[in-house]
């Protein structure tokens, strides 16, 4: 046992000093906003972003130095859970100092308001966000920027192949190339594109000011939903608002894995056409090639665009214009969280369609929330194929196959396994929050709504929400959206195997 508790130690030792890079990046990022206060004329705010900034360095140094000897191997999965646990909660922590320091909340509040951010779900502790101040507009963005992309990205890329770990363990599966590290440069490089193109688009299609647009264009692909105005997008009252922040939201809750497989269609067809023209191939033969393009083969966008035009019609039905259904219907299902209508002056009808809508979420490996529609797709193909079995002879198997970015992936048992573990896993959590919104006197309607918005990381609101809402119901909601942003599993997991490290640690050492 001495043995075990050496290499126990020696993990510890290297999950904290993993962990601890990441903590040093965010102090730098602190201090980047410490000095952007003052660029926008907000010195008031240099003292809480540079006093985080303190705190974050120290903290990160501390943790860097366990591991001073410089022992590192490969990260395994557990390892990875317990890092990507570290750094999510340090971090959501550390981003409530500057909030209580500035007085603009207080610690129940800045935690709620931390947490919205990094699991960008977008409901917000501030009931006027256009009075906020610059430097914490831009970093509740900014927040939201990162979580969607995820820690794990950029670990995974310092870290090389030694880190494949953390890109499981912070729920995405998809490898666009053999190499990780390949791609979550590539996954990043997707992700600062289109970041690129929304910001330019809203600067000259719209009257959006620059500083306006980057905070949105940020929110909206990360499918956070922060905005700098109290009304959201309906603020504007511009179609060409809404059309690139419908396109921006839809990016962001494609997986990158498909996103990766439009590329590769595009890229083929060019190449398809100058064959064409060099009469190498003829029309059928490039019919044929379309065919075999693996973007037509991945069941989730096709799923998700069956999801979207009926919640439309829902809507439409429900006498809410096809303007504003489309739009609050891909806000819903994105889990983006911006709004261009009240949502609170609906009926229980509308009500329901956007909070089933909310609960099924946007793709696996996107930065939107949910249950994801990829282990939707798979609980409908199996139970189709169940239904078949009745009419199968008897012995008969039927194996599970399905498109994932660009490749064919089997569907083993593990696999099913999880999805309806994790899908168990967030009834039972959803039930007993919307249990708690119910005992504190709220309709059962808006409680279910509010407390999917939550949990699937969303952010639309029918008006629950607020910073004068019970400690209880705004704390059920801070867990709620840490629950749902890290997958139920890798949090209960995490605090079981750290509790039960410490046991072991102290008995064997007494």
């Amino acid at each position: 046992m001495p043995n075990y508790l050496k290499n126990l130690k020696t993990r510890y030792r290297i999950i904290l000093s993993t962990a601890g890079e990441v903590i040093l990046g965010l102090s730098g990022l602190l201090f980047a906003f410490s000095i952007l206060s003052f660029i926008f004329n907000e010195s008031e705010f240099f003292v809480p972003f540079f006093v985080t900034f303190l705190f974050s360095f120290i903290l990160g140094l501390i943790m860097k130095m366990f591991n001073r000897n410089n022992d590192f191997e490969y990260l395994n999965l557990q390892d990875a859970i317990m890092i990507i646990f570290i750094v999510w909660t340090t971090s959501i922590t550390l981003s409530t100092i500057p909030f209580v320091y500035s007085g603009l909340l207080n610690v129940t509040q800045a935690f709620f308001e931390s947490t919205s951010g990094w699991t960008t779900t977008g409901l917000s502790m501030f009931t006027d966000v256009e009075v906020l101040p610059k430097t914490i507009l831009l970093w509740r963005s900014m927040m939201q920027y990162i979580g969607g992309a995820g820690f794990a990205l950029i670990m995974v890329i310092t870290a090389g192949s030694m880190g494949a770990g953390l890109y499981q363990a912070e729920g995405r599966t998809d490898n666009l190339v053999p190499n990780f590290k390949d791609s979550t440069k590539l996954i990043m490089q997707i992700y600062f594109f289109w970041t690129i193109a929304g910001i330019i688009s809203l600067i000259i299609f719209t009257d959006m000011p620059l500083f306006d647009s980057v905070n949105h264009t940020m929110a909206a692909l990360s499918t956070g939903g922060f905005s700098t105005k109290n009304l959201s997008i309906l603020a504007y009252d511009s179609i060409n608002v809404e059309i690139i922040v419908t396109f921006l939201m839809f990016a962001g809750s494609i997986g990158f894995g498909v996103h990766y497989a439009i590329l590769l269609f595009f890229k083929n067809s060019y190449r398809n056409v100058i064959d064409y023209r060099n009469k190498r191939i003829d029309k059928l033969q490039i019919k044929d090639k379309i065919k075999r393009e693996p973007i037509f083969k991945n069941p989730e966008p096709k799923l998700m665009v069956i999801l979207i035009i009926i919640g439309i019609i829902f809507l439409l039905f429900n006498n809410i214009g096809f303007r504003k259904a489309t739009f609050q219907i891909i806000s819903a299902i994105t889990t983006t969280g911006f709004g261009t209508t009240d949502i609170s002056s609906w009926n229980s009808f509308g009500i329901i369609v956007m909070t089933f809508l909310m609960i099924i979420g946007g793709m696996m490996d996107s930065t939107s929330g949910g249950l994801k529609i990829f282990r939707v797709w798979l609980v409908l193909r199996i139970l189709l194929t169940e239904i078949k079995n009745i009419f199968k002879p008897k012995g008969t198997k039927f194996y599970q196959e399905i498109y994932k970015g660009v490749s064919k992936k089997n569907v083993d048992i593990n696999t099913l396994k999880n999805v309806i573990a994790t899908i168990t896993f967030y009834f039972i959590v959803y039930i007993l929050g919307v249990l708690i919104y119910l005992k504190n006197g709220y309709p059962l309607d808006k409680s279910m709504f509010e407390y999917a918005s939550t949990l699937s990381t969303v952010g639309l609101s029918v008006g629950l929400t607020a910073p004068d809402a019970p400690n209880n119901i705004l704390w059920l909601q801070t867990i709620g959206m840490y629950l749902g942003r890290l997958e139920f599993f890798v949090i209960l997991y995490a605090i079981m195997k750290l509790f039960k490290d410490i046991k072991d640690i102290i008995k064997w050492e007494h």
